[in-house]
């Protein structure tokens, strides 16, 4: 007979199974409904209700999740003593696996998930901004925006650049990091040597 922990530990088990085939079928069809997510997740519609009431609750779980792991990187490689175009070039260089697959969100902002996704962004969005603002008091980055349309920016085509590189294996996070240092104003000579042969 299971024991609580065992059913506990495979509740979780399928919870996560069933995010990361969200993803997957999200990624390729982002108005994917809940049975498809389901069948490719092996499981009965009820099971993914039973987790996630509704489309909504997943999508905000999986927004959730995406936070995280970006603000976790972001933690990790930001240093107030470190110039700004440098912490940007190792941000994205990092965060590259996590943009790849969280992907999709960028589809699902533009629809009717979008102010639910873009509340969740907020602190992550508030931390971008303000590195870019340091940058731009250094004289790093470029004015010609303020700090927070110049984050988005620069971060939405990293996004941007994940999804366009879905069927072409040779743009990756240096081709990223590269587009999004220069959206922020950054010289192309500093942009290429920020990145060094990173792959």
């Amino acid at each position: 007979m299971p024991t609580e922990s065992s059913r506990a530990r495979s509740t979780t088990e399928t919870r996560d199974r069933i995010l990361d085939v969200a993803l997957v079928v999200l990624g390729r069809e982002p108005d994917a409904g809940m049975g498809e997510i389901a069948a490719a997740a092996g499981v009965v519609r009820r099971t993914v209700y039973g987790h996630f009431p509704s489309r909504l609750d997943l999508v905000r779980t999986l927004t959730e999740r995406a936070v995280a792991e970006m603000t976790a990187v972001l933690a990790e490689v930001d240093s107030p003593d470190a110039d700004a175009d440098a912490t940007w070039a190792g941000f994205v260089a990092r965060v590259w696996p996590v943009a790849h697959r969280y992907r999709v969100l960028v589809a699902l902002r533009r629809g009717e998930y979008g102010e639910t996704i873009h509340g969740l962004l907020g602190p992550l969005d508030e931390r971008l901004a303000d590195l870019v603002r340091r940058g731009q008091e250094a004289g790093t980055f470029a004015r010609h925006l303020p700090a927070g349309s110049l984050s988005q920016l620069a971060y939405g085509v990293v996004f941007a650049v994940a999804d366009d590189g879905r069927s072409d294996e040779t743009v990756g996070a240096r081709a990223a990091t590269i587009t999004s240092l220069l959206l922020l104003g950054v010289p192309e000579p500093r942009a290429l040597a920020l990145v060094g042969d990173r792959p």
